[in-house]
């Protein structure tokens, strides 16, 4: 058998002869409601259980500030917190536009690096193709360890403007 809370419509299935004739006081073991129960000559078919809709008052939530916000910690502890930003005058966006002057003064990027690159290592050959007879003076076993580097710069150079002729004849036949 299958009996219901009068108060909170909680269904419960007891077994048939738990309920004699005269009936039995029962209690609801959800919402303690007791009443008297008499036995049911029908039986019930399983019915599907409809969702019940709990009505919530209208209980209103306390609005806290964010954790360790300023509003938070002068609440909570009494701390006040001072924006160190704002007191120096410093912000998180500027409102200042850049103007096409301090847009092209900010640096090449990785060009400027290849250009200094180049420069110290012209420089370099520049320095070591002067003091070359006094470093073999100084170190008579760099002799040859210096000619082949100067021999492989010159190989290279040589390919480099070969392979810029040819990239400048291309370019001249395309426009002819």
């Amino acid at each position: 058998m299958i009996i219901a809370c009068t108060k909170c419509e909680k269904r419960f299935v007891v077994p048939d002869n738990a309920i004699p004739a005269e009936g039995r006081t029962v209690q609801c073991s959800a919402c303690s409601n007791k009443w008297k129960q008499l036995p049911i000559k029908e039986k019930e078919s399983p019915v599907k259980a409809q969702p019940v809709s709990v009505k919530k008052k209208g209980t209103k939530k306390r609005k806290m500030p964010a954790p360790y916000s300023k509003d938070y910690m002068k609440q909570k502890w009494g701390i006040a917190v001072q924006d160190y930003a704002q007191k120096e005058g410093l912000t998180k966006k500027s409102t200042r536009k850049k103007s096409p002057k301090d847009v092209e003064g900010s640096g090449l990027g990785f060009f400027y690096y290849i250009i200094i690159i180049s420069i110290i290592f012209l420089s370099f050959i520049g320095v070591l193709k002067l003091a070359e007879s006094t470093i073999v003076i100084q170190f008579p076993f760099l002799e040859s360890y210096i000619d082949y580097f100067f021999e492989v710069l010159n190989n290279f150079a040589d390919h480099l403007f070969e392979t810029l002729d040819n990239f400048k004849i291309l370019i001249l036949d395309f426009f002819r």
